[in-house]
């Protein structure tokens, strides 16, 4: 008699222990906290009225990051659309400086821009501290 009744103790551990699985997996979970976003440190470009908007250089900036920002172009090719822009104060495309602020067409021409992605294509080899012949012809200089 006694292994009727220890299989009728297993079926019930068995039984309780299910609903206890069971009744553990159906409870609601705490919400998980979300990992804090990080935070750009570069300034957000201020947007103008006319069609424009200043870009502030933060150290470590270069024309192809800055046209590359959703928040500028989301394209780095189109670079030399900010460098053609700022030609009064980037003499050359390769050095540009924290503090300077850079005016940025917020609607250029496709002609422009097909200009701009063009030339950025074929620009060829550069050098930080001389300014190309190509930028130079890009400037119409």
């Amino acid at each position: 008699m006694k292994k009727p009744t220890a299989i009728k103790n297993l079926g019930l551990m068995l039984l309780v222990s299910s609903f206890a699985v069971g009744c553990a997996s159906t409870t609601e979970e705490a919400p998980q906290e979300e990992e804090p976003m990080a935070v750009e440190t570069a300034p957000a470009p201020v947007a103008e009225d006319s069609g424009t908007m200043n870009y502030e250089v933060s150290r470590g900036d270069n024309l192809w990051d800055i046209s590359g920002k959703p928040s500028v172009y989301a394209d780095p090719y189109q670079w030399p659309l900010i460098f053609k822009a700022n030609s009064d104060q980037i003499k050359d495309a390769d050095l540009i400086y924290p503090g300077q602020v850079l005016t940025v067409d917020t609607a250029p021409s496709s002609y422009e821009v097909n200009a701009a992605v063009q030339h950025a294509r074929t620009r060829g080899s550069w050098s930080v501290g001389v300014v190309e012949e190509s930028d130079q012809a890009y400037l119409g200089r």
